[in-house]
């Protein structure tokens, strides 16, 4: 089976070293804007081969795109004439906007999913082999999909022992903003908050793991989460507020010493502990 990877970086890189473990069952195919990564994933052996151009990438039998987000709407646009048997998947960390723009012509063919995974590094000498390992693999709005497309991107997320979970897009979005594009906005807003000090130099210096633990993902590429935030929005200024709350709530008791109050609601917060 011809797998075309568009978007060599961590999460297209990670997934052709997942799937160069079946030499027997995939054949792996890069194909990247930039030619610095195509020749980065060639060298790393990333792919088996690259694609000497897109309409190559169209012929193979299943296509997956790991690029932004945007970038997403934007290829699938360019897909309409693949074979009716072609399957399609999207790793995009925003779903409902993709799965709008899909073109109706094919979009039995699409698989739209979400691996919850990742670093803050970019790149293909980022990728992992075991990136996926383990790790959940939300599909969303199954139903839309063709039978065989879904058996194919299931069995494909079976041979990289992903954990498959589903969902609809709109719930998945609300549940990311929470989990995942919230907490990137409060990191890259602990590193503006240091960086904006007098001298953020000493206070870095006296910086321990949880600092850094925090704002490790501050490291991630803004064009990727620009394109995130947009996106999902509405659902990201819902967790922001959330997240504002709690922040003032924390304030106010600090600032009336109501220190009681305060343990209570830090012993609230470990409960979350109990159910990861």
């Amino acid at each position: 089976m011809n797998i075309g990877i568009i978007g060599l970086g961590l999460m297209g890189g990670s997934l052709g070293l997942a799937l160069k473990k079946l030499p027997h069952k995939y054949t792996i195919i890069g194909y990247d804007h930039n030619n610095q990564h195509q020749h980065d994933a060639l060298s790393l052996h990333l792919v088996d081969k690259l694609a000497e151009n897109f309409d190559e990438i169209k012929h193979c039998d299943v296509i997956i795109l790991t690029i932004p987000v945007d970038a997403i709407i934007k290829t699938a646009q360019t897909l309409t004439n693949v074979h009716k048997n072609c399957t399609i998947i999207d790793f995009g960390s925003s779903k409902s906007k993709i799965d709008d723009a899909i073109p109706p012509t094919i979009r039995k063919n699409f698989v739209t999913a979400h691996p919850m995974t990742g670093t803050e590094k970019c790149g293909p000498a980022a990728a992992i082999d075991e990136l996926y390992n383990e790790k959940v693999m939300v599909v969303c709005n199954q139903e839309k999909s063709g039978t065989l497309q879904n058996r194919i991107a299931l069995e494909l997320f079976r041979d990289i022992n992903a954990n498959v979970v589903f969902m609809g897009a709109k719930e998945h979005d609300l549940h990311a903003a929470f989990i995942s594009h919230m907490p990137h906005t409060v990191s890259y807003a602990l590193a503006n908050s240091v960086m904006k000090q007098e001298d953020p130099e000493s206070i870095i210096a006296l910086a321990g793991g949880g600092f850094k633990s925090m704002s490790r993902i501050a490291k991630s590429s803004p064009s990727m989460w620009e394109d995130i935030f947009r996106q999902n929005k509405q659902n990201l200024l819902k967790s922001m507020n959330a997240f504002n709350k709690e922040m003032q709530l924390c304030q106010q008791m600090i600032e009336n010493d109501e220190w009681d109050k305060l343990h209570q609601w830090m012993i609230d917060a470990n409960k979350l502990h109990d159910i990861l």
